[in-house]
């Protein structure tokens, strides 16, 4: 085969299977690598998301490896080619976190679990209009939430160790945190900031702020976070990303383990499905197909990790 897709669910392996050319062989499934059971490379161009771990010694029969995720931290220090899809989804994974945070600021986990005794007691909620927005990391994704914040009406901020974009009032993270009602994180996962979120950084929090984090699970550890639930620091977290999510899909999937935060009326659990709208969906199988035809004519990727 010319290249094999690992992690295709059904939708994005028919948009795939449509837009490849015929004279290109691709094979395609929908588990991980390690779910696969595959003892080497069914092909010496092989595509993946986030969930799957690539054998050391597969690399030896590798040509490339092209990562259909905008971010690019799974494939750091791999020695072949590499590359990801840095901007198919922007506005798919903005909207999703606007998602969690309005339905998590108008408490909808609890409104759901007592609509069978139809009791409103305990479900008063927030509306954006008003509330102040701290995004955490503003590229991409991090400037379009910030847009869709000022759509609502609420008053936005941002944190980044970079300052792109004028049209936005950055500060600092121990200037932000107590002054917001929503955190949503949208950074870049790299060695120095793993567990940004951790620790006592969100003990400075507004109590009964919102969480929400769209980027990387391995920011802000889920034990964390529940310990700040526990103790009313936070009054509701959202997630779309977890910590060791190869582990964690493949667990969950097997019907073993669970999740810190599963079940609680104060949590809203997503299974990294923020990029997955038909829009996105579309573009992804587009750009992927563009650079799969672009690896296999020049062997290059328009966009290696970090850029």
């Amino acid at each position: 085969m010319d290249v094999f897709f690992y992690e295709a669910f059904t939708e994005e392996a028919a948009e795939l299977k449509q837009r490849l050319p015929a004279g290109v062989r691709a094979g395609f499934a929908r588990e991980t690598i390690q779910e696969s059971g595959h003892g080497a490379p069914p092909a010496r161009l092989i595509s993946l998301r986030t969930q799957s771990k690539i054998p050391p010694a597969w690399f030896a029969s590798l040509d490339g490896v092209l990562a259909r995720t905008t971010g690019w931290d799974h494939l750091a220090g791999f020695p072949v080619p590499s590359g990801h899809l840095p901007e198919y989804c922007t506005r798919a994974v903005a909207e999703h976190a606007m998602l969690l945070w309005t339905a998590l600021l108008r408490r909808l986990p609890r409104q759901m679990m007592q609509f069978e005794r139809f009791d409103r007691d305990g479900l008063t909620g927030s509306e954006c209009a008003g509330r102040r927005l701290l995004v955490v990391g503003v590229g991409r994704i991090g400037r379009e939430i910030v847009r869709l914040g000022r759509a609502l009406d609420m008053t936005v901020r941002g944190v980044d160790v970079i300052h792109r974009h004028v049209e936005i009032e950055y500060v600092t993270p121990s200037e932000g945190i107590p002054w917001a009602d929503v955190i949503v994180c949208a950074m870049n996962l790299t060695p120095e900031n793993r567990g940004w979120f951790g620790g006592a950084r969100l003990a400075a929090a507004r109590r009964g702020a919102i969480f929400v984090n769209v980027a990387r699970g391995e920011l802000s550890p889920a034990n964390d976070l529940a310990r700040w639930l526990d103790d009313g620091t936070l009054g509701g977290v959202g997630l779309d990303v977890y910590e060791d999510e190869p582990r964690l899909a493949v667990a969950l999937r097997a019907g073993q383990g669970g999740f810190p935060l599963a079940g609680r009326p104060d949590a809203i659990l997503t299974p990294h499905n923020a990029f997955n709208t038909g829009e996105a969906v579309a573009r992804k199988a587009r750009q992927t197909v563009e650079e799969i035809l672009g690896f296999l004519r020049g062997h290059r990727f328009s966009w290696p990790p970090g850029e």
